[in-house]
């Protein structure tokens, strides 16, 4: 694991990298023996605040800069600035790595929390590769992260009528603002939008993707596995940077029953929770089986006879119940450990988003208690995520044997798409969904931003059809480029 104690500062580059694992040496201390580590310590304060509107968009608009971190949904959530620590991880072990490390912070960190509402405290964003390896690491670039952590400086939450500010310093960090100085250090620039947005194929082009969709059902056919999701992308070049609170804004407007989210360059709104875990319950929401709407954002409405004819016709497809039956599945059995008891529904109800329906289920559980003499430590919901990932609803089963189809015939590098992004506290609990509708920014070139959209296959898939299920999907983020 590599950590940056000292990351983006107004007007300096991300921080350089510390040391090969989490723990790096802590700034003198008179109390410390010489050349200590002891990791970074952190000075966290929360306070009430007063001044936020009540609109979708509040929290977006608070991002001074297109360095966003970002999860809202109905106006709700987090949005944060800023890089008091960055953790990167790396492989298989990205997520346990992550977690050891959050939970070393905290046992340095000093918080003053006068909100004690879930979001507020000392808390960090993150975002993880779907797969333990990426095709093409090696060769072009052999250090790129699997995941990522980032605890910003300045962080502005909201939850119903509650809103609150939280500051966050590292300790011997002489580099950084602090105080009211760290306030005024990120002067708000203004929202730049794409320009011209150009669409192109990507890995694999659209009239060669039914072929591996093809191959991926007859593979389930020959009883291999049943069921495969595989995913595509479409790569879009704009005429000017490509500013995250630009999409963020339109996502979280356009989709507010969505989560809208950026983290470390990837952006999206996702209509799926992989893990919620607060005050010992913890929730799960499931989609899988897909239909297209008719009318998508900024068109008009469709008639509701055509939106209750889609919703039955998703509701009563043998098809798409296989499917979402997979998924549900998989989410409930990783689940199953962590938990005294589970309610998990026996049929899906129809999720309505402005481009496509969903079948979903809600999967909620009360974690098993945790005895003080034990010395087992709760899970946190980053532990949660991992237990969780990949669910069936974006691999595939039997698991094992999915990934390694996605493997062989993908013929994508999906990075963090369909990955675990989201946030996790200071009490270990926070929310997590996949990384669907969504694209990333090239770290390299913010004109150039790479789209995704996956479908799960079962063995009565029809290729074409898939083919527009992945149009359907791609539509929330060329609506929110501006492309549509």
């Amino acid at each position: 694991m590599i950590v940056s104690p000292a990351g983006r500062t107004p007007g300096a580059p991300t921080g350089t990298t510390a040391s090969s694992t989490w723990a790096t040496r802590a700034p003198a201390s008179p109390d410390a023996p010489p050349g200590a580590a002891l990791g970074p310590q952190l000075v966290v304060r929360t306070v009430a605040v007063d001044d936020l509107p009540d609109s979708p968009t509040a929290l977006i608009d608070r991002l001074p800069d297109t360095h966003a971190l970002a999860w809202v949904r109905h106006g709700d959530g987090l949005v944060g600035w800023g890089e008091a620590l960055r953790f990167e991880t790396f492989g298989p072990g990205r997520f346990a790595d992550a977690d050891d490390a959050w939970r070393q912070v905290l046992d340095r960190a000093v918080v003053h929390d006068d909100v004690s509402l879930p979001g507020s405290g000392l808390v960090a964003f993150g975002s993880f590769a779907f797969d333990d390896v990426s095709p093409g690491d090696e060769s072009e670039d052999p250090a790129r992260a699997s995941g990522v952590l980032i605890v910003p400086r300045v962080v502005v939450g909201r939850r119903g009528e509650r809103a609150w500010m939280t500051t966050i310093s590292l300790v011997g960090d002489r580099s950084a603002p602090v105080g009211e100085d760290l306030l005024t250090a990120y002067p708000h620039q203004p929202v730049g939008e794409p320009g011209r947005v150009v669409l192109a194929d990507g890995a694999v082009g659209a009239a060669d993707w039914p072929a591996v969709v093809a191959e991926g059902v007859a593979r389930i056919q020959t009883g291999e596995l049943e069921k495969v999701v595989l995913a595509r992308d479409v790569v879009a070049t704009a005429e000017h940077p490509v500013d995250a609170r630009h999409v963020l804004g339109r996502l979280a407007s356009a989709y507010d029953a969505c989560w809208a989210f950026s983290v470390d360059g990837m952006v999206g709104a996702t209509p799926e929770l992989l893990v919620r875990s607060e005050k010992g319950l913890v929730a799960s929401r499931v989609l899988a089986g897909t239909i297209r709407r008719e009318h998508g954002p900024g068109s008009p409405a469709a008639p509701a006879d055509a939106d209750l004819l889609h919703a039955a016709q998703l509701a009563r497809s043998s098809k798409d119940l296989e499917e979402h039956e997979f998924a549900v599945r998989s989410v409930a059995a990783a689940l199953e450990p962590f938990c005294s008891s589970m309610n998990v529904p026996e049929a899906p109800f129809v999720l309505h988003l402005p481009n496509v329906m969903h079948l979903a289920t809600d999967v909620t559980g009360v974690l098993t208690g945790q005895s003080p003499t034990s010395g087992r430590r709760p899970p946190s919901s980053l532990s949660l995520a991992a237990a969780l990932h990949p669910s069936a609803a974006v691999c595939g089963t039997p698991t094992t044997a999915a990934r390694s189809l996605i493997r062989e015939i993908e013929g994508l590098d999906r990075a963090r798409y369909a990955g675990p992004v989201g946030w996790v506290g200071a009490d270990g609990d926070g929310e997590w969904g996949i990384a669907l509708r969504s694209a990333e920014i090239s770290p390299t070139d913010s004109r150039h931003i790479r789209l995704f959209a996956g479908c799960g296959i079962v063995a009565a898939s029809n290729p074409e059809a898939e083919l527009a299920e992945s149009e359907a999907k791609l539509e929330p983020m060329r609506y929110a480029l501006g492309a549509s």
